[in-house]
């Protein structure tokens, strides 16, 4: 296996101290998972908390497996079950652990440079605060069936016209490529995969929430408080994305902002705003892990 770096680069952990961060690691994964896990164990299902769970397709185990990052020397872990894990090789000192940071590159370096790629460039471009939330509407839009089993707050004609008042200026491929057909065209510039790294810009919602994506594929390279924090940022913008749905969320307890008035606009950006500083603030941790 290959040895990351002389003992001089490694930062160390004693056996009680990442035992410690592990232990705390664990806990509060688990209260960000608890509600999941529990509908999950009732066969229940959640229209907004458990959509990071389905869409990205990683189980709360994903969540709560700790890692201390790269550059970090865990005494006395050549013991444990992480000795197994894939992606970590002894350390320096005898009986420890660094994460193999140079073999997960080597096996993954076309995911890797991609990841980086479209962080690097989102990063560097001027945030956008025009779209509103509108991309949930164009999923709807003209469409007598909807991705998620509920209510619309406005009748179908009136949502429709929503759209058709509005510029529609998605920029996150990912999100026009459930637009209906009849919204496709409206949007200001078409999308596809491969330009999505020349599109994404910072104020975009689910460029936001694709920060957990990211810090989930760099798996050994992200340290677990990154890791959640990113989670965190996630589900706090999934909320504001689905209370700006065109979806009446009223009796789970989500009140609605209705990007339709000037207030309703002026809640989203305002709540946008914070959210693309905090993405923006995890973009560049991201970037500082990959270099």
């Amino acid at each position: 296996m290959t040895l990351l770096a002389p003992a001089s680069a490694l930062a160390r952990l004693d056996a009680d101290e990442w035992r410690a961060r592990e232990a705390a690691h664990h806990a509060r994964a688990d209260a960000l998972t608890a509600g999941h896990r529990a509908r999950s164990s009732r066969g229940e299902k959640h229209p907004v908390e458990d959509f990071l769970f389905t869409y990205y397709s990683y189980k709360p185990a994903i969540l709560r497996r700790w890692h201390p990052g790269g550059g970090v020397e865990l005494a006395d872990a050549a013991d444990t079950p992480r000795a197994g894990w894939r992606w970590y090789a002894p350390g320096e000192s005898a009986g420890s652990l660094v994460v193999d940071t140079a073999l997960f590159r080597a096996e993954k370096s076309l995911m890797v440079e991609g990841i980086t790629r479209i962080l690097r460039f989102t990063a560097a471009r001027p945030a956008q605060f025009g779209c509103f939330g509108l991309h949930e509407w164009a999923m709807v839009y003209r469409q007598p069936e909807h991705r998620h089993p509920v209510p619309l707050r406005l009748a179908q004609h009136v949502t429709d016209a929503v759209v058709e008042a509005h510029d529609l200026r998605c920029t996150h491929f990912d999100a026009f490529r459930f637009f209906t057909p009849e919204a496709v065209p409206r949007n200001r510039s078409p999308l596809t995969r491969d330009d999505q790294p020349a599109r994404e810009q910072p104020g975009c919602l689910h460029a936001g929430m694709d920060l957990y994506k990211w810090a989930v594929k760099l798996g050994p390279l992200v340290p677990g408080d990154l890791l959640l924090d990113a989670f965190e940022l996630a589900r706090d913008i999934r909320t504001l994305d689905m209370q700006a749905s065109p979806y009446d969320l009223a009796s789970w307890g989500y009140p609605p902002v209705g990007i339709e008035t000037p207030e309703g606009k002026a809640e989203y950006v305002r709540r946008q705003r914070g959210f693309t500083d905090r993405g923006q603030v995890l973009r560049r941790r991201l970037l500082d892990i990959l270099g």
